[in-house]
């Protein structure tokens, strides 16, 4: 499959922002780092701390409250005429690395939870201001492809993090190095964002057109079309989260191989490889696809697909034969998904936010991805405490939930076009 013609990447590509560029090198070296830990850390805490995976699941959970802390104060920060995108994002990676470093030494339940606190403080400071500085980069005939090149080279990142990963666990048996790694990365984050990124935000607004903290934050409250699209993101969220979290435990410890219980650590990195390989591929020709469709139908595009891929999880789990085949189809579907959704969603949110609001409107849309995994992580980790055919049905609930998620986009798309 080509990823865009000839002529398509002529028509957009120079017309992308050079900090773009520089912040999306940025951001593939830190997910290398991530890659390293994502799909890992739920097998590690269970399987060699001896955690339960419901308390894994509420500890990586947990992050989420920080992570609710640290987008509404960073969201106001990216805003801040003293404070700006740029210096969020190096107090954003300066607190990821420390973060990482203390899970790496984590040895109990409640090092787990103070590890993932610190972590997810630091997310919260990081996608307000990350995705406002697309948004300042980016133009509304090419929006939705800058959004996409951002997403592109984090999903590069994660790919080769994952297979890095498995091959380094094959050799030294130590998942504590997948942290120190990941915290490393978030340091050469910081430095690329100090050297390379320059403000955007107070390029473009003057301190006259500025809104006061608390009249900002009244003023996205008030805005009842972004508060439906927030309701329906948190579905997509928590559909996100089952990813990170819940699938590479259901892997590893329900998925049946020939007479053998679960995928090896090398299969599951390959498995997680491809879902990211296929994503890249994917990823630019699907926003060209889906650029002439409105972001609503492009949502309810993603989310059919989202019941797809839960619906072939659920033979993965049941069928008596060809397990790995039916986990491709469903990991290949769910990176279709992911890639239909993320650069509309932004791109929705850039278009409801005025230019001097666009930090705190996408800190409220990144609290939806505090909220879903408050409610994913320990959802999941809940299912995986319990019988098979309890973890079986799991999926089918995702299935159902998917109707209530499109009913809510057709009520959006009606008030949009009012």
């Amino acid at each position: 499959m080509k990823l865009a013609s000839e002529s398509q990447l002529s028509s957009w590509l120079p017309s992308i922002d050079s900090q773009i560029w520089i912040f999306a090198v940025g951001r593939f070296l830190s997910e290398v780092g991530t890659g390293f830990t994502l799909f890992y850390a739920p097998i590690f805490f269970v399987n060699q701390l001896g955690l339960s995976a419901t308390s894994v699941g509420v500890a990586l959970g947990s992050a989420s409250i920080s992570g609710i802390v640290g987008r509404i104060v960073g969201g106001s920060l990216a805003d801040s005429e003293y404070w700006g995108r740029r210096r969020t994002l190096l107090l954003a990676t300066a607190i990821s690395a420390i973060g990482s470093l203390v899970l790496a030494a984590t040895d109990n339940f409640t090092i787990l939870v103070i590890g993932s606190l610190i972590s997810g403080l630091g997310i919260g400071f990081y996608w307000p201001a990350a995705e406002a500085v697309v948004a300042d980069a980016s133009q509304i005939d090419n929006r939705r492809e800058t959004f996409a090149i951002a997403r592109l080279a984090d999903n590069l990142g994660l790919a080769i993090g994952i297979m890095l990963a498995g091959f380094l666990i094959a050799i030294i048996g130590s998942y504590r190095w997948l942290f120190v790694i990941d915290a490393i990365s978030f340091m050469v984050f910081f430095g690329v964002v100090y050297v390379g990124i320059s403000e955007t935000e107070q390029q473009q607004i003057g301190e006259s057109e500025k809104t006061e903290y608390i009249a900002s934050w009244l003023a996205v409250l008030k805005d009842g079309r972004f508060l439906v699209y927030i309701a329906v993101n948190i579905f997509f969220t928590i559909y996100i989260s089952q990813i990170h979290s819940t699938l590479p435990l259901y892997f590893k410890n329900f998925v049946f191989v020939d007479t053998a219980k679960g995928f090896t650590e090398t299969t599951i990195s390959g498995l997680f490889s491809w879902h990211l390989v296929f994503a890249i591929i994917c990823q630019l020709p699907v926003t060209s696809a889906l650029k002439r469709c409105s972001h609503t139908l492009a949502l309810t595009v993603s989310a059919i697909l989202w019941a797809i891929g839960f619906g072939l999880i659920w033979v993965s789990g049941i069928a008596p034969s060809h397990h790995l085949v039916w986990v491709i189809l469903a990991l290949g579907v769910f990176a279709v998904a992911i890639v239909s959704y993320t650069p509309s969603a932004a791109s929705l949110v850039t278009e409801l936010a005025p230019e001097n609001q666009r930090g705190v409107y996408f800190s409220i849309n990144a609290l939806c991805w505090a909220i879903g995994s408050f409610i994913g992580h320990p959802l999941g980790g809940w299912a995986l405490d319990h019988p098979q055919i309890i973890t079986n049905s799991f999926w089918l609930c995702f299935i159902l939930s998917v109707a209530i998620a499109v009913a809510i986009l057709q009520y959006l798309n009606r008030i949009l076009a009012e």
